[in-house]
């Protein structure tokens, strides 16, 4: 089975949709959390699903990138 770079670009970017999701879920709970090392294991959550939604916008855009190749423009 063979996915297209334009298809590999969008189901990339629809991953760091998602994780982006759990990412602003589990900053904007950090303030109803009371135990320390509760509110710390939620931060380090938070911020692995922003370093995942990071690595799917990077895999998009070089997935898009490699679906248009670069025009080369020819002078005269």
């Amino acid at each position: 089975m063979t996915i297209s770079a334009k298809l590999a670009a969008f189901f990339s970017i629809v991953f760091a949709t998602v994780c982006l999701g759990f990412a602003i879920t589990g900053f904007t709970s950090l303030g109803d959390i009371t135990d320390l090392q509760q509110a710390s294991d939620a931060r380090g959550f938070a911020w692995f699903w922003s370093f995942l939604a990071g690595v799917g916008v990077v895999s998009g855009l070089l997935s898009w990138w490699m679906a248009h190749p670069k025009a080369e423009h020819e002078d005269g």
